[in-house]
C-alpha cells in the first residue's frame, strides 16, 4: 500500500469505533448468548468472545456472517458511501478498515459497484505480515489473485502457497482461511458473491452501469483501454 493509502487507512482506523462493544450490545439486545451467535455464524464461542473483547479483529467476510446473525447492517461498521461514480482514482478509492493497530491491520479497497442484478463483490485486500484470517465457510464462490507478496491459502485443511500472479477459485462452502506467512505486506485481489458491502437495494441500471477503477501509479499498471459503444460489455 502506498503512503497515501496507508495514511487514509490509519485515519479510518482512528475514526471507527471499536466493533466488539457494538456487537456485544446488539447481541444482548436480542437476548442471544455467545453460543447462539457462534452457531449461527459458524464460528467458535472463543472467536466471538475475542471479537467482543477487542482481542481479535474479524475479517470482512466474518463480520458479515456475524452481522447476519445479529440482524444488523454490515454497512454501519464501514462508514463508507456506496460506489456510484463511474471512475475511481487510486488515491481516492474507498478504503475500509475494521480496527486494529494502524500499519498492522487489514484494510480493503473497494473495486466493484452495485447495480441491479450484480452478484460479484471485489476488493483489494492488504494483509500485514503474520495476519491470519479465521476459518469459515458460507454460500457462493470466490477468487483470490495475489497482486503483490505471497499468501498461504488453506481450503478444507489443504494448504497451498500463492505467490504474485497466482490465483485460486473455489466454492465458498469449503472451509477456507488465509495467512500472510511472509515478513512483507501482501495485496490480494478478491472477488466473491457474498454481500460484503451491505449495499442493500442496488441503484442504477444494469444496461448502462460501468465502474472503472484507475490505478495510475500501481506497479505494472495496464495501459489505458479505450472502450467504444460497440464493444462495451
Amino acid at each position: 500500500m502506498d503512503d497515501g493509502l496507508a495514511k487514509h487507512s490509519a485515519l479510518r482506523n482512528a475514526q471507527i469505533a471499536p466493533i466488539g462493544a457494538r456487537l456485544r450490545k446488539r447481541r444482548k439486545e436480542l437476548k442471544l448468548t455467545l453460543q447462539d451467535v457462534a452457531d449461527g455464524a459458524g464460528f467458535s464461542v472463543g472467536f466471538i468472545s475475542q471479537i467482543e473483547r477487542g482481542i481479535t479483529v474479524p475479517s470482512l467476510t466474518s463480520l458479515v456472517a456475524v452481522c447476519h446473525v445479529l440482524k444488523v447492517d454490515i454497512a454501519s461498521f464501514l462508514g463508507q458511501p456506496k460506489a456510484v461514480a463511474p471512475v475511481t482514482r487510486h488515491e481516492q478509492r474507498p478504503v475500509y478498515a475494521l480496527g486494529g493497530e494502524p500499519g498492522r491491520a487489514v484494510s480493503y479497497e473497494r473495486l466493484s459497484a452495485a447495480f441491479p442484478g450484480n452478484v460479484l463483490r471485489s476488493t483489494l485486500i492488504h494483509e500485514p505480515p503474520g495476519y491470519r484470517s479465521e476459518p469459515m465457510a458460507h454460500e457462493g464462490e470466490e477468487i483470490f489473485f495475489v497482486v503483490e507478496g505471497a499468501l498461504t491459502l488453506e481450503v478444507d485443511g489443504e494448504q497451498m502457497i500463492l505467490e504474485a500472479g497466482d490465483s485460486a477459485h473455489f466454492p465458498s462452502m469449503r472451509t477456507h482461511a488465509t495467512w500472510n506467512h511472509t515478513t512483507q505486506p501482501t495485496t490480494v485481489f478478491h472477488t466473491c458473491t457474498m454481500d460484503v458491502f451491505g449495499d442493500g437495494t442496488p441503484s442504477g441500471s444494469a444496461e448502462t452501469s460501468l465502474f472503472v477503477s484507475k490505478a495510475l501509479n500501481r506497479r505494472s499498471a495496464p495501459k489505458k483501454l479505450k472502450i467504444s459503444k460497440g464493444n462495451r460489455k
